[in-house]
């Protein structure tokens, strides 16, 4: 309710300061830049760009939707510009947000990571025979942003082609992006035979789905850190990949680029990997040694230090302050 969210506000910005002090916190760890505690010294986190990415918040209309988009924009530039220490998952988004925001004095980056279940050695790369169907997968809710049905357009244009695939899609979602989605499905794949849904499915269950997949594709325009992407390119998969945000980034060389909102620059990129298996392997390959570099154990252990590091100066400052 309206009462309950204005409880939560007043206790944030007035109570928890309070409830620290009170309790020796020597240091406030935000997981989200979303908060209007002031406390310090405090390492705070962003994890949302669909404030700042230029245009995605036009994708909302005039709604209530947007209106709380603009409104975090707000909170988050104050939480990050007052952080001792502002956490950026990727080097795209502290460059983006920074323009909003303004100059951040004091910057961490620290990205996510993927779980060991991920780690499986793939042993098959994708080799395309007309007797076989190929297996393309997308995992993700249906949100604006996200794309789907420009993903299902990209598919029938390729069956249409000859190629045997299809296309499983893992997530569920909600609102208009959802009936955008099935209105796609229902125009391209009236009979139901080549696109596969399923909701919102247990975390532990995904490598499951990817390892029976052939190709993955992200077709997300907007993102601050990709995780499902990190995890198919830990599986081994080759990947044809939205060229937006911070997507470049994270896969660099590792994948075939398209444009999210251009059904047939997405269907060129998959048809690129399904004609070239000696590409798609190599591809794949390079895309499980990017993905290395990010694991929830250096996540945690570069977290953990900067916290320590950032308590001991403000030690030497000479105190905490709410």
């Amino acid at each position: 309710t309206e009462f309950s969210m204005i409880r939560q506000i007043w206790w944030e910005r007035f109570s928890l300061p309070t409830l620290l002090r009170t309790n020796k916190c020597n240091i406030l760890l935000n997981v989200d830049a979303g908060t209007l505690c002031r406390f310090k010294p405090a390492v705070t986190m962003s994890r949302d760009m669909l404030s700042y990415e230029p245009g995605e918040m036009k994708r909302f209309g005039f709604s209530m939707a947007r209106l709380r988009l603009v409104v975090l924009r707000y909170v988050q530039n104050s939480s990050l510009r007052n952080a001792s220490v502002a956490v950026f998952l990727t080097k795209y988004a502290a460059d983006m947000i920074q323009r909003s925001a303004g100059l951040i004095r004091n910057i961490s980056y620290i990205p996510h990571g993927v779980g060991d279940a991920f780690r499986k050695k793939r042993i098959k790369y994708l080799n395309y025979d007309e007797k076989k169907s190929l297996q393309c997968l997308y995992i993700s809710n249906a949100l604006p942003y996200k794309h789907q049905w420009h993903v299902v357009d990209a598919i029938g244009q390729l069956r249409k082609e000859g190629f045997d695939i299809e296309l499983t899609l893992v997530g569920g979602g909600e609102g208009y992006a959802l009936k955008r989605l099935q209105t796609q499905i229902t125009n391209t794949d009236p009979d139901g035979t080549f696109v596969h849904q399923y909701e919102l499915v247990p975390q532990a269950t995904l490598p499951d789905f990817l390892a029976a997949a052939d190709i993955f594709v992200f077709a997300s325009s907007c993102e601050n850190m990709p995780n499902t992407l990190i995890e198919a390119m830990a599986m081994g998969l080759p990947i044809a990949c939205s060229n937006r945000g911070p997507m470049p980034e994270v896969l660099e060389d590792g994948g075939t680029y398209f444009d999210p909102e251009d059904p047939k620059d997405i269907a060129v990129a998959v048809r690129s990997l399904i004609l070239d298996s000696n590409k798609a392997e190599q591809l794949a390959q390079r895309a499980q040694h990017l993905s290395l570099q990010y694991s929830w154990s250096r996540c945690a252990d570069d977290t953990f230090r900067l916290i320590s590091k950032t308590a001991e100066l403000q030690c030497q400052v000479g105190g905490t302050k709410g």
